[in-house]
């Protein structure tokens, strides 16, 4: 992989709790970026959304973050940036796009020192690429009038791209088709097959978590003990 376009991966959302299929994005994501043989993947970012986002059932960042630092213990590449979740207010995506392209240019001495068995290469070192990671249902909320600025639409397809995993009961070609900006940039949007297809979502884990029942397998099980610990997502929780 010397030659290839070193990518990291972010993902933007509630994370309300964080499940082992957003755990999984990352891992299809990369897996497919590598098979097109012009990509290595060398970090990925979960960003929780700001407390002022005010979506429904939304608990406290500060629990949101924690429970995916715990979820992220296992893995070797991706961390939790708390960042977004610590400014004074919600932040569009595309402003969190920025931030961590910014950050991710000043750390690029470090970025060039991660392979250290290459680092007497002469070649000069590639610029990582940042690219937004979502599921197919995310893809089409850009056809939701009113809820993204066109600008802002056009500056994460063409200035990062996107990775954009399946889901059942989406068709991501027909998002693209359905808007010009897309369509435009469809180059630099990946969509990739998630050959597990599977349903699970943080509004499914906290209804079942209301209702008394198992989450058991949903998520890690230190997640579910923190949930526990915590008294989140319960009938009586604010």
């Amino acid at each position: 992989m010397k030659s290839r376009i070193p990518v990291v991966l972010l993902a933007c959302g509630s994370f309300n709790p964080i499940t082992n299929m957003h755990l999984r994005l990352f891992e299809v994501a990369r897996d497919h970026l590598h098979q097109t043989g012009m990509y290595k993947v060398i970090g990925g970012i979960i960003s929780p959304v700001n407390d002022n986002y005010r979506k429904k059932d939304l608990v406290a960042a500060h629990h949101r973050v924690a429970m995916a630092r715990l979820a992220l213990q296992t893995s070797e590449w991706i961390r939790v940036d708390p960042w977004e979740s610590e400014q004074a207010q919600w932040m569009e995506t595309v402003k969190v796009l920025r931030h961590h392209h910014r950050e991710l240019l000043r750390s690029l001495p470090q970025t060039e020192g991660l392979d250290h068995s290459r680092a007497r290469s002469s070649a000069p070192t590639a610029v990582p690429e940042l690219k937004l990671l979502c599921g197919a249902d995310f893809l089409k909320t850009f056809q939701i009038p009113n809820l993204w600025k066109d600008a802002h639409i056009q500056e994460i397809v063409e200035k990062f791209g996107m990775v954009c995993v399946s889901r059942t009961g989406h068709n991501p070609q027909e998002y693209i088709s359905g808007s010009a900006i897309l369509q435009r940039y469809r180059h630099n949007i990946h969509l990739v097959r998630e050959p597990v297809q599977n349903e699970l979502s943080s509004t499914y884990v906290r209804g079942a978590l209301r209702q008394g029942q198992s989450v058991k397998y949903l998520l890690p099980d230190a997640v579910i003990a923190y949930i526990k610990e915590h008294s989140l997502y319960t009938r009586d929780s604010p």
